[in-house]
C-alpha cells in the first residue's frame, strides 16, 4: 500500500514537473511574442523625442536617449494644419460610424427577423457582394461621386462607407441568437418591429454593437485610399492621407524623428481606444461567432 502510495506521488510530481515547465515555455514565448509586436511602437516613440540632430549623430541606432525632447511634437501641430487633419477625421468617423450602425441594423433585423419573399436569395446575393474585389468597388465610388460632383466633400468621402455586409451579416447572425419567442410574444402584446428591436434586440445584442462600433471606428480612422482618391484640398484631408502631406511638405523626408511624433500622435487615440474596450472587443466578436 505504501509503496502504491509512493508510486503515486512520484506520478503527481511528475505531472506538476511537466505543467510546470510546459507554463514557462508558454510564458517565455508569449513574452518573446509580445516583444516582436511592442517593439515597432517603441522604437516610434523613442525615435519621436530624440532631437534631429541627435538622430542623424548616431552610426548605429541607440535603444536609449539621455537628452528627450517633445519639440518634434510641437512641431507636428505647427509645420503643417495636423489640427483640421484630426479635426476632419473626428467628423469623417463619427458621422461614416453613426450612419453604419443604423443602416446594418436595420439591415440585419430584416434579415434575421422579418419574412418576405425571396429573403434567403437575397441574402445570398447580398453575401456574394463580398466576393468582389475591393479595387473595382473603389473604381465604380470613384466614377460615381465624380459624375455626382461631390469630390472634396464630406458627403464624396462619407456615403461609400456607410453599410458592410460583414458587418450586416455578423450582426444577423448575432440576432438570429435572440429566441424567436420574445418575438412572438411582443407582437402579441402589439409591439411593432422597430420598438421590439429598440428595446430588446439592441440591447441584448449591445456587445456586438459595441464591436462592430470600435471596428468601424479604426477603420475610418486608418482609411487611406479613398479619402487619397477622393480628395485633394487640403481642406478636407484626414490624418491618414495628412501623413503624406507632412512627409513631402512638412518636414521634408529626412526629419524621421518630427515624423515619428506626428505618427504618435495620430495613432495615441486608436492605442487608447483600443485598450479601453478590449474586453467588450472580444466579447462581442466571440458572441457573434457562437450559435445557441
Amino acid at each position: 500500500m505504501e509503496e502504491k502510495m509512493a508510486d503515486y506521488g512520484k506520478i503527481e510530481k511528475a505531472a506538476k514537473t511537466r505543467k510546470t515547465v510546459f507554463s514557462t515555455i508558454t510564458y517565455i514565448l508569449l513574452i518573446f511574442w509580445a516583444v516582436i509586436v511592442l517593439f515597432p511602437f517603441y522604437w516610434m516613440i523613442l525615435t519621436s523625442v530624440k532631437s534631429y540632430g541627435a538622430y542623424n549623430s548616431e552610426y548605429i541606432p541607440a535603444f536609449f536617449t539621455r537628452s528627450p525632447t517633445l519639440q518634434n511634437y510641437a512641431d507636428a501641430f505647427t509645420a503643417v494644419p495636423l489640427g483640421r487633419y484630426f479635426a476632419n477625421t473626428v467628423i469623417f468617423t463619427i458621422v461614416t460610424t453613426a450612419v453604419m450602425i443604423v443602416v446594418i441594423t436595420l439591415a440585419a433585423f430584416a434579415f434575421a427577423r422579418l419574412d418576405f419573399r425571396g429573403k434567403n436569395i437575397a441574402f445570398i446575393l447580398f453575401l456574394s457582394l463580398m466576393m468582389i474585389p475591393n479595387e473595382l468597388v473603389i473604381i465604380t465610388n470613384f466614377v460615381t461621386i465624380t459624375n455626382l460632383n461631390m469630390r472634396n466633400t464630406f458627403s464624396g468621402l462619407i456615403l461609400p462607407s456607410v453599410t458592410s455586409v460583414f458587418y450586416i451579416y455578423l450582426l444577423k447572425e448575432n440576432f438570429e441568437q435572440i429566441p424567436d419567442s420574445l418575438y412572438y410574444a411582443a407582437k402579441v402584446d402589439g409591439t411593432s418591429d422597430l420598438k421590439y428591436l429598440l428595446r430588446v434586440m439592441i440591447p441584448i445584442s449591445k456587445p456586438t454593437l459595441i464591436t462592430i462600433t470600435i471596428l468601424k471606428v479604426i477603420e475610418c480612422w486608418n482609411s487611406y485610399v479613398w479619402p487619397r482618391l477622393i480628395t485633394d484640398d487640403e481642406n478636407y484631408f484626414l490624418v491618414s492621407n495628412g501623413i503624406q502631406e507632412i512627409r513631402e511638405n512638412g518636414f521634408g523626408r529626412e526629419n524621421i524623428p518630427a515624423m515619428m511624433a506626428a505618427v504618435v500622435v495620430i495613432s495615441l487615440p486608436l492605442i487608447i481606444l483600443f485598450l479601453i474596450f478590449r474586453k467588450k472587443v472580444m466579447a462581442g466578436v466571440s458572441r457573434g461567432g457562437t450559435k445557441g
